[in-house]
């Protein structure tokens, strides 16, 4: 009887190290080592899937829903944003030294042309924040570049190019809902 419990057991032993084995890094799986390890360990773990790289131009998940203006601040990028949760058009932008915090914001006022804060001429001016005494809002310069301002002014004027201006100014209208995400 003890043979045929020292059999089984070593028997799992066996077994447990293949599977350990089975599941090891190939930087452990690899090593020159001819004798196979026990781990502490007798479960082995499932490996983990690996993500699928992000869309770019996918709308960010937590921006809210229905039709909507979405600017996210780290990838400097804005969507036009249909009922239906679909990105009607997408485009990156140069943002302002001073941007809005995260949130939900309305656009409050809009301007045809005029002179930006920075001396730029600038058109489709739709504005939907203050930070402090700073008015915040999209533009496009009127000679369609889209150079960053000076990092030291006191601006709040995300800028993008003409054709983007063009949609903005067509799509966010007075008390459109914009929503400002990391």
């Amino acid at each position: 009887m003890v043979a045929g419990l020292t059999a089984a057991a070593v028997l799992a032993v066996g077994v447990l190290a293949y599977q350990a084995s089975a599941n090891a890094p190939d930087s452990v799986a690899s090593s020159s080592s001819a004798t196979p390890k026990v781990s502490a360990s007798a479960t082995a773990q499932p490996s983990a899937k690996p993500k699928a790289p992000k869309d770019p131009h996918a709308v960010p998940a937590a921006s809210g829903t229905g039709e909507r203006v979405v600017y996210a601040l780290k990838d400097r990028r804005v969507w036009l944003v249909e009922e239906n949760g679909k990105a009607r058009r997408t485009f990156t932008v140069m943002p302002s030294p001073v941007s809005p915090p995260p949130g939900v914001y309305q656009v409050s006022t809009r301007a045809g042309t005029i002179q930006g804060s920075d001396g730029v001429p600038i058109e489709h001016v739709v504005r939907f924040a203050n930070v402090g005494e700073v008015v915040i809002g999209f533009s496009a310069a009127q000679d369609g570049s889209m150079e960053a301002p000076d990092p030291t002014s006191k601006t709040g004027g995300v800028r993008m190019k003409r054709a983007d201006g063009n949609a903005m100014w067509t799509f966010a209208t007075v008390g459109a809902k914009v929503v400002v995400v990391p």
